[in-house]
């Protein structure tokens, strides 16, 4: 019997080498082994370093060149967003898996079968990674108000501090804190410049990543960071924090009157409430779309968009906001995912999500164990000379051997991380957000439409007062596809089964979580707004 015939394709993108999921020695490594242990024949190997976030890859050209003059062949890849990135690419794989041309597509990490749904769930996977992208700070906000409020630190620890996963918070460094605090008392005295403070520091072995002492900037933020008195800067905003601070407010303030204050607040630009500036083009003329306010004849104001005009002349008429608004919303509605495949895709999510974990646990936790056993090492040496108990030229060579054998540990940890790299919260958080397409086109908050189309859209304009534009790759699959999938979709959990955090995700006000809405029950847990308000409760059908 002969061997499944195979294609090998391994990438990295050379924009963004230090977010790689994996380099091209890894990728190779483990699809190789995976074609020994499933008997493939390998038949050439392809492999380049390039973006595959718009078409027109040489590498991935010549492959698909060679597929177009053979019978039917198979393609190993580590992930399929190593495949593609962008509609055209990822439709000419799916073209080819339709013509037979591609009979078979490998992943290590991706389930697919050569279905409707198994096409669909490949789509969805082809768009994710543009997906996750453009969502990524719209999908961090929503824990970070709820992480305020509990005074918990937003992402990694100040000099002087340290994070602490147990707590979810930060703590004093047993030595840095030291160090934060003896640098406030001497610049405190009067004595010292920036300067000087930063030879001070560069004596303690507080230095740049270059070895050099800090310079002012860096030592004027440390010498200004509210943070040592327990405080959280998020937005220009501070925050009462729940962590020990490490200065006392007396020697803070003292701090602050030898520190020399230059420049002065920006002024800030006056926004207007204008919901939907700066996500139109005019499709005539390609200016973009503006707004302004305008009186009708009975004293009424309202808002208005029109083409700014600022390539010449245009002939597009203006259009009110109201009117706007619903032809957006009436587009959202055709993209809502269908309910009855919702809990059969969060399952499969689920699974994948399991898989990952346990595969990559046990590498992850042994090497952490090893950082934190050679960090706290080094902690106690530093300790140890801060106290005087040890010479500065033996602290210094034993420094520089921990510090040898921490940034071998640390690179070990970090190439294995990429390799096993969670990939599947983003498809899970675009099947939540597609259920918000359905919220959105009877909602009132033109705000989050906007941020909507933003994520999922793609080349908006506007023409003849109607909205134009195309969905990412994910949802327009889902549009062109929804009424081929088969029905009844396939066994998973209760479609209303979704927890806390899954239904979070869909935003707040009324989500329709199955085909009717006869009958509802309110779901009882509290939820907000971007902007913080209060929220309706969120109904399920029951």
């Amino acid at each position: 019997m002969n061997k499944p015939k195979y294609f090998l394709y391994a990438r990295k993108s050379t924009e963004d080498d230090d977010r790689q999921v994996m380099s091209i020695e890894a990728q190779l490594f483990e699809l190789r082994e995976l074609a020994r242990k499933e008997n493939l024949e390998i038949l050439e190997e392809f492999q380049e370093s390039k973006s595959a976030k718009t078409p027109g890859r040489e590498v991935f050209g010549e492959m698909f060149a060679k597929i177009d003059k053979l019978d039917g062949v198979g393609i190993l890849a580590w992930h399929p967003d190593r495949l593609a990135r962008n509609s055209i690419d990822g439709g000419r794989v799916i073209y080819a898996v339709d013509t037979r041309k591609v009979v078979s597509l490998r992943f290590p990490t991706f389930w697919f079968e050569p279905t409707p749904q198994g096409l669909f769930m490949l789509q969805v996977a082809f768009g994710q990674s543009k997906y996750y992208s453009d969502n990524l700070s719209e999908n961090i906000k929503r824990g970070v108000r709820q992480k305020l409020r509990r005074g918990e630190w937003l992402n990694h620890a100040p000099f002087g501090y340290q994070n602490n996963p147990r707590i979810r918070n930060i703590e004093p460094h047993p030595t840095n804190a030291r160090v934060v605090k003896l640098a406030y008392e001497e610049y405190a005295k009067g004595s010292h410049t920036l300067v000087s403070l930063a030879q001070f520091l560069a004596d303690l072995d507080v230095v740049s990543k270059h070895g050099t002492p800090l310079a002012k900037a860096p030592i004027k933020r440390l010498l200004t960071n509210r943070a040592y008195l327990g405080f959280i800067k998020h937005s220009g905003e501070w925050f009462d924090g729940s962590f020990e601070p490490i200065l006392t407010p007396a020697l803070f303030e003292a701090v602050q009157k030898v520190v020399e204050s230059k420049g002065r607040p920006r002024k800030r630009k006056i926004k207007h409430d204008f919901p939907f500036t700066g996500l139109f083009r005019c499709a005539e003329c390609g200016s973009m779309i503006s707004a302004q306010w305008a009186t009708n004849r009975w004293g009424t104001k309202y808002r208005y968009y029109r083409c700014s005009k600022k390539r010449g002349h245009c002939s597009q008429p203006y259009v009110q906001e109201g009117e706007l608004a619903d032809k957006i919303t009436a587009r959202l509605q055709t993209i809502s995912l269908p309910d009855r495949y919702t809990g059969w895709m969060l399952n499969k999510v689920g699974e994948w999500e399991r898989e990952e974990k346990t595969v990559s646990g046990s590498e992850v936790q042994n090497l952490s164990d090893q950082v934190k056993a050679n960090e706290a090492r080094m902690e106690k040496l530093v300790s140890t000379y801060l106290d005087g108990d040890v010479p500065k030229e033996m602290y210094l060579k034993r420094k520089d051997a921990l510090m040898r054998v921490l940034a071998a540990l640390k690179e070990q940890k970090k190439d294995f991380e990429r390799g096993r790299k969670n990939w599947v919260e983003p498809l899970r958080e675009w099947i939540l957000d597609m259920k918000q397409a359905d919220f959105l086109s009877s909602s009132s908050d033109l705000l989050a439409i906007k941020s909507f189309v933003q994520k999922i859209g793609t080349n908006p304009t506007l023409r003849c007062k109607s909205p134009h534009f195309e969905f990412t790759p994910p949802s327009q699959f889902a549009a062109e596809r929804r009424a081929l999938l088969p029905t009844p979709a396939p066994s998973a959990r209760d479609i209303f089964s979704l927890s806390d955090s899954e239904v979070s995700f869909c935003g707040g006000g009324e989500i329709r979580t199955a085909g009717r809405r006869s009958r509802r029950e309110t779901v009882g847990f509290e939820h907000s707004s971007a902007r913080g308000e209060s929220l309706p409760p969120i109904f399920v059908d029951s």
